[in-house]
């Protein structure tokens, strides 16, 4: 049974990617599931992340997004029978790569993937919705008459977050890098209140957002990244991140700021500046839900309602062309250097 996996050969080497094949599958426990694979999703590994939780392997298993049928399940699964159309996704510590044939699952690690959402459709949207409700629903609470500034709206996070929060009634703005992006963006129904194209210059962030606000200010900030201080080093991509002043500057009174930037420093001013307004800073980090097993219904729930959004086409996510699994060492390579935009998923 072929997997790819990443090899770690020594500390700080270039990342290397390889296919290994495996013997045999775990044994099916009674809480388990059997899983023939049909489509699986590339995401970025956060290295950093696991070497902080101890979760370093020599081979690390690649593909942990997965949609397929049930093929067997343990004598005390209740929520599956043979059969059975599912999507889910592979906890941290799973031994088995997403890109195998066959793998074995916990049950409650996967839900039931509605009949006319497409395999593509199904992986390509489950790990960036997460990322969108614990962004918008338990650390923000979007609701209607809110307004939201979502940066890189184009991005496949991006595109899953502006359209959760349409739903929700929310006005959407949102930043784009490229006129690809931007006209991509204009085609989504329904349209955002405003794009701000930052690539050619012409336009002011915090003056576009204030504008658009009546000065007010924007209630919750979603961002891509953010500059923590100016150098004349950086690279292109940075110098398109926002400061971090400039999003302190367009949060509302009262507004949620929720980042992504792990490593965020906020200077005395800064700090400051947050207190008067009685604004507040959440940490984007959706493995929590896999880390922690204290709200695995939420989680769950979370899940199906992802699905059901899918199905009933609230989401539509930004989808790559289905890549043939003797392309997927090279895909994730590109994934892992940050070199696609679109969500690469691998057709088995």
């Amino acid at each position: 049974m072929k997997g790819l996996y990443w090899q770690q050969i020594s500390s700080g080497e270039e990342t290397n990617f390889v296919i290994l094949e495996k013997d045999n599958l775990p044994v099916l426990n009674d809480n388990c599931v059997k899983v023939q694979v049909k489509a699986c999703a590339l995401n970025r590994i956060n290295m950093k992340l696991l070497s902080e939780i101890k979760m370093e392997k020599e081979f690390l298993p690649i593909g942990r997004e997965i949609a397929g049928v049930v093929l067997e399940i343990g004598g005390k699964v209740s929520s599956f029978q043979p059969q059975d159309e599912v999507v889910g996704i592979l906890p941290l510590d799973s031994d088995e790569s997403g890109l195998c044939e066959v793998i074995v699952i916990h049950e409650h690690y996967l839900v039931h993937k509605p009949e006319k959402v497409s395999w593509l459709e199904a992986v390509g949207t489950i790990c960036d919705g997460v990322r969108a409700y614990t962004a918008l629903h338990y650390l923000s609470f979007v609701s209607p008459e809110k307004t939201l500034l979502v940066m890189d709206g184009a991005s496949s996070f991006g595109t899953i977050a502006i359209q959760l929060a349409q739903h929700r009634g929310a006005k959407v703005i949102s930043t784009v890098y490229s006129l690809e992006d931007k006209q991509y963006l204009e085609r989504l129904t329904p349209s955002l209140a405003r794009i701000i194209d930052e690539s050619n210059g012409k336009y002011d962030l915090t003056e576009s957002c204030l504008e658009e606000t009546g000065g007010l200010g924007v209630d919750i900030i979603l961002d891509a990244g953010v500059r923590l201080y100016s150098k004349e080093s950086e690279t292109t991509s940075q110098h398109l991140l926002p400061h971090k002043h400039d999003i302190i500057t367009l949060l509302s009174v009262g507004g949620h700021w929720v980042t992504t930037e792990e490593n965020l420093q906020l200077d005395p001013p800064d700090s400051r500046c947050l207190f008067l307004k009685g604004a507040t800073i959440s940490f984007l980090n959706e493995e929590v839900w896999n880390l922690s097993n204290m709200k695995q219904g939420k989680y769950l729930c979370m899940l199906e309602d992802i699905m059901e959004k899918l199905s009933n086409g609230v989401f539509r996510p930004h989808l790559d062309e289905p890549i043939p699994l003797y392309e997927a060492k090279v895909s994730m390579e590109m994934v892992q250097k940050n070199q696609t935009r679109k969500r690469q998923v691998v057709q088995l």
